[in-house]
């Protein structure tokens, strides 16, 4: 198989009407935006894209949908994670046969089964495709479930498209013993970063990332991403220091805060679904404030 490196990702939010429909025209103008502006390819819909309030013809349709407007110009990751095997299985199915070019899952949702019963899941989602398959190590998104090195190395030893780890998790012990019996076992096995927390990834050997801070700030996450592929990772801390700040102002509730700078950049992709809730119009004005004083996004785009 020929290896498919990503790059830097970025992960569109869900753009949806005042009546919390998608809101398909914006998303269009919003995949354009990303691609003008650095993305090596988009991952959708993941949970910055507020995957788990969409329902399963939803999301085949977001993911449909982004296929056909990239129109090749970057490689599309489905992003397929559920309770469920069987169902996550059918939505790598479906992306395989939409021309996604690789899928990515994380551990089941809701359910914290033992590491032989995550390994199974893993297993059959894999196995029902062709197509690369990333596994998401996200431990705080999914109630303390994570991956592990010996977990991935027996997922290596059952699937020949198991390809890398998305890691958010920001372990170094696991990303380091990863990194290191992973990558023997398969030649060419990658780690990616699942935030824009690079600089301790890229020290052990990440060679992409997932972003959804990229919405926001395209210019500031490239060039985090381009200091670190170029191993200058001490020219890299002050970015990281500007993109944790920014990553620290929208850290209560996230994806409503996501969508309220994307707001206040100027590209309004609507209210989060409930359950969440919108930020009230001062945390909104405070975050805006915030925002527009952030020297380090003065060199970033307004609108679209």
């Amino acid at each position: 198989m020929t290896v498919f490196q990503p790059g830097l990702v970025h992960s569109p939010v869900t753009p949806f009407t005042s009546e919390q429909r998608i809101d398909f025209d914006v998303f269009g103008k919003l995949i354009e935006f990303h691609i003008r502006n650095g993305a090596d390819a988009l991952a959708v819909p993941m949970h910055a894209g507020e995957s788990v309030s969409l329902s399963e013809a939803e999301k085949r349709a977001v993911l449909e949908f982004a296929i056909k407007r990239a129109q090749g110009r970057v490689p599309v990751i489905a992003h397929v994670s559920d309770a469920g095997t069987g169902i996550a299985a059918s939505l790598a199915r479906h992306a395989q046969s939409a021309g996604a070019a690789a899928i990515v899952a994380t551990t089941p949702y809701y359910w914290t089964p033992p590491p032989a019963m995550v390994l199974e899941h893993f297993a059959q989602i894999g196995a029902a495709v062709r197509l690369p398959f990333f596994v998401h190590n996200a431990p705080e998104d999914m109630g303390g479930s994570k991956i592990t090195a010996e977990l991935a190395l027996k997922l290596i030893a059952k699937l020949d498209n198991f390809v890398g780890v998305v890691d958010s998790g920001l372990d170094w012990q696991f990303m380091i013993e990863l990194m290191t019996d992973a990558p023997r076992a398969r030649p060419g096995f990658q780690l990616l970063s699942g935030t824009e927390h690079l600089v301790s990834a890229g020290a052990i050997g990440a060679t992409g990332m997932f972003s959804s801070l990229t919405a926001i700030a395209p210019k500031l996450v490239r060039q985090i991403f381009d200091l670190c592929r170029n191993d200058k990772l001490f020219e890299a801390r002050k970015v990281q220091e500007d993109i944790a700040e920014l990553r620290q102002m929208l850290k209560k509730s996230e994806v409503a805060s996501l969508k309220t700078a994307m707001r206040a950049m100027s590209r309004d992709c609507g209210d989060p679904r409930a359950p969440l809730q919108a930020l009230n119009s001062d945390e909104q004005r405070i975050l805006a404030n915030a925002l527009s004083a952030m020297t380090a996004l003065r060199a970033e785009p307004r609108g679209w």
